[in-house]
């Protein structure tokens, strides 16, 4: 575990297992390890990617904007196999958040004690998939590209993982939409909002 917090607090992408899928992660303070995963992952730049954190709390303390309405959202689904695409109006961690820099992607998983000492260590990590973009999510390690296994500066191994990648549900606007039906039941997910919002 020490070994994948050297390394990302070097700028160095690492692969950490999510509740999910196995995931490339990198340090979110700054852009230049997000740009190192982006040309290890081969992905557009103008494709956002999620910021996660090991508990809502610190989430709610980088993007101190999201209060409210927002903040009642993400406790109600938060943790969990969810990424929330939430509204950013000041603009914050515009190296992931792709073509819209008015909104950002969220993750807070239910992570392996492994992963979460990693996370917890330091502090905010921006999650991706560890595959080449368009590519199968990896479950297991031997699923993991070589050319991705070989450019990264640790890897956390938990053996397989359920599989499936996290629903992603936007509440940018009013209307909640569903982006990806994944992980968890996006219907679910949305009644328990309902319900934490009446």
């Amino acid at each position: 575990m020490n070994d994948a917090v050297a390394a990302l607090m070097a700028g160095k992408p690492v692969i950490l297992p999510t509740d999910t899928v196995y995931g490339l992660c990198a340090l979110a303070d700054r852009p230049e390890p997000t740009e190192r995963l982006y040309e290890l992952k081969r992905r557009d730049r103008l494709q956002p990617t999620a910021l996660l954190a090991y508990e809502v709390d610190l989430l709610l303390e980088r993007v101190p904007e999201l209060r409210g309405r927002v903040a009642v959202i993400a406790r109600a689904l938060l943790p969990g196999p969810y990424t929330l695409i939430l509204p950013n109006p000041a603009r914050r961690f515009h190296w992931i958040t792709g073509s819209n820099r008015d909104a950002i992607g969220v993750r807070v998983p239910e992570l392996s004690p492994e992963a979460a000492s990693v996370v917890t260590a330091v502090g905010c990590i921006v999650a991706t998939s560890a595959n080449l973009s368009g590519e199968p999510d990896p479950r297991r390690l031997d699923e993991v590209p070589p050319e991705i296994l070989q450019n990264v500066g640790a890897v956390v191994d938990a053996g397989e993982l359920p599989g499936t990648p996290s629903t992603v549900l936007d509440f940018t606007t009013l209307e909640p939409r569903v982006v990806r039906e994944g992980a968890a039941s996006a219907a679910d997910a949305l009644e328990r909002v309902a319900l934490a919002l009446a």
